[in-house]
Order: C-alpha cells, then structure tokens, then sequence
C-alpha cells in the first residue's frame, strides 16, 4: 500500500520480516565477538582490505573488533554502538555487554515463537532489571574509607582486567605499574596525564613507569641537553623564513640566464627581509624569560641557530596531542602571538634532559608542575604486540579510573550473573501473568554469560554452571567460576573482583538497546534525494 505514494528507491519492511532481520543481524555481531569472552578467550585477526592499507591487528578487544567491521544491518550497529559507549564510558565491558544484548534478543525471539506480544516482553524485561540492579547493588562493597584495602581491590580490578588480554601472564606486574599511574592521578582522572610510549625491542616485562613526562622528539643542533629549574614556553607558530609572494607579475626575458639572474635577485632579497623578520620574532620568543621552547611545527635552521646563541633549548614538531598534554602537565598555555609576555602562563619543571629507551633517544620532563604527570612506556617485541598491549592497558587504567570515581566493587567469574538471575527466578514466582515468561529468559540471558565464558575455556558450561547455581542456593553467594582449574570456587580468595560500574553499565545498556530492537515492527530505507539538474 505505502508503494503507491513513495518515490521509486524506497523499501519497506513489515512485521515479522522487520523484526526477524533485527533479531538476525543483532545475534550474528553478538556471535562475532562472543569467543573472545573471559580469561580463556580466542583472538580475532583484523586485515584491512583497501588498495592503500593492507594493515593486521591481532586482538580480543570487543570496540576494536566491532569498530573495525562494516555494517549494513540496522540493529547491528546499535550493538557497536552501545559496545561504543561502554568503552568510553568505563573501558572494560565491550563484549560483555554486546553477548548480553545478543542473548536477550535471542531469548526474545522464543517468546515471539509463542505469540507473545513485544510490549509484554519489554515489560517483563524492566521488572527483571530493577530485581536485577537491586541484586547488584547489594552485593557491592565499598573499602574507599581504608587506602590500602582500596589500592588492593583497585589491584584486584586491573589483574581480573588483564586476564582476559594480552598481558595475561605478565598480569601482577602491569596491574601494579597500572595501579601505580592512576593513584598518582590524585582522584582527577585525567588520562591525559598519563603517557603511553612504545618502543620495539625487549619483552613486555622490561615495560616500565617513569615518574614524569617523556616527549619522543629530538632536542636542537648545539643547544644544552639538560637544563634545571626549565622555564617552558609552548607554542604553536610557524617557525620559517616568510617569503615575499608577488601574484599576477609577468616578466619577458630573451634568455634564461636571465630568468636565472632574476630569481637570484629575487632569493637574495627575500632572504634579508624574512632573516629579520624571523630574528625580530626569536627575540620576542626569547624576552619572554623561557629557557626552554617547544612548537608544535618545525624550527628551521635560522631560529634554531639563534636560539643555539642563546643557550635556548628548542624542541621541534611537539605534534597537536603532544602540545595539548604538555600544556596540562607543566601548567602553560599554548601561545601563536609574542607581543605581551605578561599575559603568558609558562609551563614549568624541574629539569628537562635527555635519556636513552633502548636504542632510542627520547627527551624527560621530571618534576611537572602538575606532579599527577607519568609515563608508561611499552616494550615488546613486534608492534602488533604493542598496538594489543597498549588497548589491554588502556582498558585497565579507564576502569581504574571509574572505580575511583565509584569505589564500589563486585565479585567476578560470573558471581554477579548468577545472583542476579537468582533474584529475578525469584521475583518470578510471585509474578502473574506473561510478564513473568519474560522476567524468566532475563535470568537465562544472565546464566548464558558464565556459561559462554566456561565453554571459551575448553569446560563444561552444562556442569559448572548448575555446580554454580547449586551453590549460590546453598548461601555461598561469592562463588563463582575458577578458570585456571576448571571447577567453582570462592571468588574474594580467588581475587577476582570487577568494578560496579561497568557491571551497571553492561546491565543498562544491553537491556535497553535489546528493548528498543524488540520494539522494531517497519525498517524503512530511503534512497537519497536526487539532485535537480542545473545544480
């Protein structure tokens, strides 16, 4: 009926087609990545096909893997896109909550098998949430109020983080160093301040923290390799012999040598002019009172050789990331202009040098102004090795962060899925009505996370996971899955902890964006309007 009025290009489909394309493309992502779940998770290979890049990742990461496949199906990309928000949102959590969205969907599909309507289900699906959220929530503990039970659950957080990356055998180690970096953050929680470096070469144990900032440049030809007390001026100003530009001339010569000799001219004159041009603009920088000078573009040969004569160190080509975060961890302000010094904010440290990271020479900014300022700088032995050890560590330090923002944490090894399923079956029985069909492939979907991760790991889902439920039913609520020997056990002796909030988050988003795929009855696909002619 709709044909009749619509322009030619545009497709409708109704009904169960709608839904069951939905459901389709939603579960085939969740499936995508569902292997790549816990500690004993498959990599994916990620090779790029353009004519131009050809390049390989090697990685288990959830957003990573998601953000890199191409879409065509419309509940597909919901999936990475709330895969997408829990990575921004906490950084751990990505597959989690794409799998759970899967389940759902496919605990959905049952129950559309059996005539029930969508809005019932939905229905269903919030009364589960809120048993299952307040489940949750009760089963968090909060240590913020002692350092040092907080710094070992943070410890806790990042080793059970790590597991399932990487950098799982070398875990104790990188939780500490991680641990380390964001307990210097001093609660702000600016990743900003934390620089990851990589260089190739060496093992991934000789990664190491450096207390301050290091900037991969070189320092100039001639100039001081360690200056104390640094007075910093950053910037970002052209740096080159400006160039007398004339447009439109036209000149008619009879030879070439004499085009020569006018270009020669031409040269010598500009020169003179750009040369005091750019020692006009090396004073001013200079009048300033800074020690040190870094640009975020190139200082050719004529400024750095001024600032040579006058014991200036000048770092070139401090690029847009590096500029920024030097400005936040000594405390300057990026100028262009130099005409009033006394409106400058200068970046300070207490001394600049240059040291040696295997064969590389990198340049150290020790004792910044904002002492919050490290540097973890990566070692491996191929740059895939390091591209997946940056993304695991990057996971670590973003859920870090969000625990010390909130400090409440829950048991991990599928502990929090089977108490909230537990709680849901239990809800249902009081529950009348189709709405307690619902609450019911909640719990399942909930179940199907453990058992996922145990199937990943070569075990018997079916066993461990009603060994798991036979506990929680017994009053052994923090039990949950041992992966390292197949079997169930206590998960606070185990130390396998995770942050409450991206536990939240993976509850939230996955229910929600299962809910708004659920309530899909028409996809409409509109061809783009056409150009009228003469445009």
């Amino acid at each position: 009926m709709e044909a009749a009025f619509m322009e030619g290009g545009t497709t409708v489909d109704k009904g169960e087609n709608a839904r069951l394309s939905s459901f389709v493309g939603a579960i085939a992502i969740a499936d995508l990545v569902k292997t790549t779940l816990g500690p004993k998770g498959m990599d994916k290979i990620l090779q790029r096909i353009s004519e131009h890049d050809q390049t390989v990742s090697v990685t288990n990461d959830g957003a990573t893997i998601l953000k890199s496949v191409h879409l065509d199906n419309a509940a597909a990309k919901v999936l990475v896109d709330i895969a997408r928000v829990q990575d921004d949102e906490v950084g751990d959590g990505t597959t989690s909550v794409a799998v759970l969205c899967g389940e759902l969907l496919r605990e959905a599909e049952d129950l559309i098998g059996q005539r029930i309507h969508p809005q019932t289900i939905a229905e269903g699906w919030r009364l589960a949430r809120k048993a299952a959220r307040g489940a949750l929530e009760a089963s968090s503990v909060d240590h913020s109020g002692d350092d040092a039970q907080f710094r070992d659950d943070l410890l806790r957080i990042a080793r059970t983080t790590l597991s399932s990356k990487l950098l799982t055998y070398e875990k104790d180690y990188f939780a500490n160093l991680a641990v380390d970096a964001v307990m210097r953050l001093r609660g702000s929680n600016n990743l900003d301040h934390i620089q990851v470096l990589k260089k190739p070469g060496g093992h991934l144990r000789d990664s190491y923290l450096e207390e301050g900032f290091l900037l991969d440049k070189k320092i100039g030809v001639g100039q001081p390799k360690r200056i104390e007390k640094a007075k910093i001026l950053l910037a970002n100003t052209s740096m080159d012999t400006d160039k007398i530009k004339i447009y439109g001339s036209r000149v008619r010569v009879d030879s070439l040598n004499k085009v020569a000799e006018i270009e020669e001219a031409e040269k010598v004159r500009t020169r003179r002019w750009g040369f005091a041009r750019m020692r006009q603009k090396c004073e001013k920088i200079i009048a300033h009172g800074c020690n040190v000078f870094i640009n975020r573009q190139l200082i050719y040969n004529l400024p750095e050789s001024i600032f040579t004569e006058r014991g200036v160190m000048a770092i070139e080509h401090a690029d847009f990331d590096g500029i920024e975060r030097l400005a936040a961890v000594t405390g300057g302000e990026v100028v262009s202009t130099f005409d009033r010094p006394d409106l400058v904010t200068m970046g300070e440290c207490d001394v600049i040098e240059e040291v040696m990271i295997g064969e590389d020479k990198v340049i150290r900014l020790g004792g910044c102004k904002s002492g919050e300022a490290c540097s973890i700088v990566l070692r491996g032995a191929s740059s895939h090795v390091l591209d997946e050890a940056e993304r695991s560590l990057h996971d670590a330090l973003c859920i870090l962060t969000a625990t010390v923002k909130e400090p409440r944490i829950i048991c991990g090894g599928g502990c929090t899925e089977v108490l909230m399923a537990q709680a849901i079956d239990r809800q249902v029985e009081s529950t009348p009505g189709k709405k307690a069909l619902a609450m019911a492939s909640f719990a399942r979907a909930l179940r199907k996370l453990p058992a996922i991760v145990a199937d990943n790991g070569g075990y018997d889902s079916a066993e461990l996971v009603t060994q798991l439920r036979a506990a929680h039913a017994s009053g052994k609520s923090t039990y949950g899955l041992d992966m390292y020997n197949g079997t169930i056990g206590d998960m606070i002796e185990l130390g396998v902890a995770e942050s409450f909030k991206s536990k939240l988050c993976v509850l939230m988003s996955a229910s929600e964006a299962a809910e708004m795929i659920l309530r899909v009855d028409d996809i409409i696909k509109c061809a783009p309007r056409q150009r009228e002619q003469g445009y």
